[in-house]
């Protein structure tokens, strides 16, 4: 990966490792999470332990620091970590229980690591790590040579080395590794052995995004049946030839050998029981740290086959779900057929179109015709000079609808209804005809309105005319009811 600006720049905002070590609560996730996941090798914890646990540290810390220092609870905390925008616990719900889990995620688990390498170390080996360097140069050289007198003349001269090696240990002379040797690869053991327990998290972690994939595949999908699994189990296949998949099934099948047990477990004794080993003061649990291995890969080994079992089962449901549309379809088709089988229409039961061609040929499609451009006469506009009785262009007629909607409220506030004929003698019409149209608009658009055609009502106005005179009007209209 390379590390430009922008790459550092999206790990920064996005990546939970990188959040975890910008927090300001950082102390506090990274130690109480090293404490009770990674050194103890535990893979999953139950909500109310975790959450008693974390009280327990919280209280200490607030009696050092104050009780503001931290004010939420220990729960409160869990959720907090385990949110979308964190990702520093993965939150779940174990298969037959109700109650939720909490583990460690990968990215927590670098992080804490990366913190682990910032102490100073009282004594720092390089020589078993360039012996380890050239070991694995040699295994790639040798196992890639295909050439098979090349590969017969390694062979001799290792068992040459060994032979005087032998002669030598016959002779008395027995070299062994001094203080500094035994520290120097102790240490390189220890970080090799702690890294292996890290890499189990992330394998882990590559197997749910996975399975995440092809649900969101198998949700989407519109194509056969056949072809989507044949797809999720070519990239199962995949998976587990991959590199990844390969190392892992071959460190499993190296550390379930009871043979190799037994022999990691003589091994780890003999080292342990060295007095420049036991200067360093190790951990407790390096002499079991196989066994830690082997509940790392199985835990692993459970959580893939738990996605196997939960994948396979939302296949089933898929396709119990098509199954049932399908009968559901078939037996309403033969209720259908059941109940026509006595009483036969008599009528055509559909019109089926007559299979034909629709033909269109090249000249009967019209010609383009262009478009007709206006012509502006080029003629010059004088200013006038005519006056006018400008008073028409204000004697408009305006009709408050708001003031006629607010009438109709206040009247049915008293009443259940009232037909227009009466609403308009008690709000008598000021603007005549126009008034009149836009309380039936209202009624047919905002307000619950019936209309008996059976009936007729006179509703009437008074007008002024031009000349000054008063002039009665009324019209004639189906009753109009307004209802609450």
């Amino acid at each position: 990966m390379a590390l430009d600006y922008a790459t550092l720049n999206t790990l920064r905002n996005h990546h939970p490792a990188w959040k975890l070590l910008r927090s300001d609560h950082a102390p506090l996730v990274a130690s109480f999470l090293h404490r009770v996941f990674v050194s103890s090798n535990v893979r999953g914890m139950n909500a109310t332990d975790l959450a008693e646990t974390l009280e327990d540290e919280l209280y200490g810390l607030r009696q050092r620091f104050g009780d503001t220092a931290f004010p939420k609870n220990g729960m409160d905390y869990l959720n907090d970590w385990a949110s979308t925008e964190k990702g520093w616990l993965r939150k779940y719900y174990r298969h037959g229980t109700d109650e939720p889990q909490f583990d460690l995620t990968s990215a927590t688990e670098k992080a804490i690591a990366w913190l682990g390498t910032l102490t100073e170390r009282s004594f720092v080996g390089t020589e078993s790590r360039l012996m380890t360097l050239f070991e694995l140069l040699r295994q790639m050289s040798a196992g890639s040579e295909i050439d098979p007198a090349k590969r017969i003349t390694e062979l001799h001269k290792r068992r040459e080395e060994i032979d005087a090696e032998i002669a030598r240990v016959l002779s008395g002379d027995v070299p062994i590794l001094d203080d500094t040797a035994l520290k120097d690869r102790f240490q390189q053991f220890m970080q090799l052995a702690r890294e292996l327990l890290t890499d189990f998290r992330e394998v882990e972690h590559n197997f749910r995004m996975l399975d995440r994939r092809v649900r969101e595949r198998i949700a989407l999908w519109e194509g056969s049946k056949g072809a989507l699994l044949e797809e999720i189990m070519g990239e199962r296949d995949a998976i587990a030839d991959s590199d990844q998949g390969k190392s892992f099934r071959a460190f499993w099948d190296f550390l379930m050998s009871s043979r190799r047990q037994e022999e990691l477990t003589e091994l780890l004794s003999t080292v342990l029981s060295l007095a420049p080993v036991a200067d360093l003061q190790p951990d407790a649990r390096t002499r079991r740290v196989h066994y830690d291995w082997l509940e790392a890969s199985e835990h692993t080994q459970r959580t893939v086959a738990q996605l196997s079992q939960q994948l396979r089962r939302f296949l089933d449901d898929q396709a119990w779900l098509e199954n049932r549309r399908i009968m559901d379809i078939l037996h309403g088709i033969e209720a259908q057929a059941l109940a026509l089988r006595e009483h036969p229409p008599t009528k055509d039961i559909m019109n089926l179109a007559i299979p034909a061609a629709s033909l269109e040929l090249p000249m009967e499609r019209p010609l383009f015709t262009p478009t007709l451009k206006p012509l502006i006469a080029d003629i010059e506009l004088h200013a006038g000079t005519e006056e006018g009785d400008m008073a028409a262009l204000y004697d408009q007629v305006v009709v408050d609808t708001v003031q006629l909607a607010r009438n109709i409220t206040q009247a049915l506030q008293e009443r259940a209804q009232i037909t227009l004929a009466e609403l308009a003698k008690a709000y008598p019409l000021e603007q005549g005809l126009a008034e009149l149209v836009a309380y039936v608009q209202l009624g047919s658009q905002t307000f619950a309105a019936v209309v008996d055609e059976s009936t007729r009502d006179l509703v009437g106005w008074e007008t002024t005319a031009e000349d000054g005179v008063i002039v009665h009007r009324t019209a004639n209209l189906p009753r109009m009811i307004f209802v609450r």
